[in-house]
């Protein structure tokens, strides 16, 4: 049997499939591929069954979202390694042999990510992902090759093999084992920042997190989840529980505090633009954050392994300020 699961997870996405699934199968000879779909209602499962019958088709009676719907779906497929690939990502030959080998050579690395690039913008890397990700001091994402929303040309500067903080929730491959051990993806996150939280609970474990260069796919972005106030919502709610589960005890409150008056200012930016369901969706967000607070306190990381998290203390000052919109021009000394 083979050890590599490549699982796709599928909502209302078949023409994401007719188009990408062809190659995914061509592109990943090491592995079985498994479309795992959210209770979709274009006929997606129908159309994968007929045309591809090797494919392991798990389907789901509801949409529970990305986090959900792989708790939920991978219960169903046994591997020794996921490989977990959005439907609107194209796989290239080859792509999947480097980071299996990675993670066979070094049993301290939990997850790897191939570099991710644009689909249409195929020199340049791509927003979800790019080459690895870092926070800075309150959970801002950011990652090699993409500084908030200045994504650069892939020139092979980070061809090399690197430990990342997290690895992209668009494509990665990560130990089962670890997977559940853990314990999967927090549910509550439903989408976005649930594969931060998850590589920070392996970071708080003392396990390492690395991005493959020789590996290199193509992302559409945002065709799964198109920008919405439904997306402002999760993610300022997510960021929240993610930093509150996460956080060393000592910079917990303070951080949070920030988080919340940062939060407050983009709202306020919100409402002089009139993006009067943006400034609600923050709203919404904290309100939620606040009702879970209690059992995310059940979840919080206890005694983590390694308290220095962030690779940058503010992001947005070295974007805004400084205009550092580079990785490699990111001055390290800034703290």
């Amino acid at each position: 049997m083979k050890t590599v699961a490549v699982v796709l997870l599928n909502f209302n996405g078949l023409e994401l499939l007719k188009q990408f699934l062809p190659t995914a199968i061509e592109c990943s000879p090491e592995a079985r591929i498994v479309v795992l779909d959210n209770a979709s209602s274009d006929g997606s499962v129908g159309w994968v069954q007929q045309n591809y019958p090797e494919v392991q088709c798990v389907v789901l009676q509801k949409n529970l979202g990305y986090a959900g719907g792989y708790n939920e779906g991978l219960k169903q497929v046994q591997a020794r390694f996921y490989a977990l690939v959005n439907t609107d990502v194209q796989l290239t030959p080859g792509w999947l042999k480097p980071l299996l080998n990675r993670l066979e050579k070094q049993p301290k690395t939990a997850a790897v990510q191939p570099h991710i690039l644009d689909y249409n913008k195929r020199s340049h890397f791509e927003y979800a992902g790019a080459a690895g990700g870092f926070i800075d001091s309150l959970g801002i994402p950011f990652c090699r090759g993409r500084i908030l929303k200045y994504c650069e040309v892939d020139e092979g500067q980070y061809d090399e093999v690197a430990p990342v903080f997290w690895v992209s929730g668009a494509c990665f491959l990560i130990r089962s084992e670890l997977f559940w051990k853990l314990g999967s993806f927090d549910a509550t996150f439903f989408a976005h920042q649930e594969e931060i939280d998850l590589c920070w609970r392996l970071f708080n474990e003392g396990f390492t997190l690395e991005a493959v260069g020789n590996s290199k796919v193509y992302h559409i972005g945002g065709a799964t989840l198109p920008l919405s106030s439904k997306k402002i919502f999760l993610n300022h709610r997510n960021s929240l529980l993610m930093c509150y589960k996460n956080l060393p005890q000592a910079k917990l409150y303070s951080t949070l505090f920030k988080k919340l008056c940062l939060d407050g200012l983009v709202g306020i930016l919100y409402l002089f633009k009139l993006n009067f369901k943006a400034f609600g969706a923050i709203i919404h967000a904290h309100y939620s954050f606040y009702k879970l607070l209690n059992s995310k306190n059940r979840t919080r990381t206890i005694n983590p392994h390694n308290l220095n998290y962030f690779h940058r203390k503010s992001i947005l000052l070295d974007y805004f300020v400084y205009r550092r919109l580079k990785f490699n021009d990111l001055n390290k000394n800034y703290k």
